[in-house]
């Protein structure tokens, strides 16, 4: 019993412990960024070679996508 009680606490522990650390970012939050100033990061991004001609398409046609 008491080997059984250790084994099922260890386990317990291992998945709590699992959930810590990881590379995964939720944010709790909201932040409210305008279509106009996200295009303009996007091409300010392009011009200084951050980012390809065929990302800056792909990212400027997503946020035209989304509603205001």
């Amino acid at each position: 019993m008491k080997i059984t009680t250790t084994v099922l606490a260890a386990a317990f522990s291992l998945a709590l412990l699992a959930g810590c650390g990881g590379d995964t970012y939720v944010n709790q939050g909201s932040t409210t960024v305008s279509k106009g100033t996200e295009l303009t990061d996007l091409q300010r991004a392009l011009n200084e070679g951050a980012i390809s001609q065929r990302e800056y398409d792909e990212l400027r046609a997503r946020i035209m996508r989304r509603p205001n």
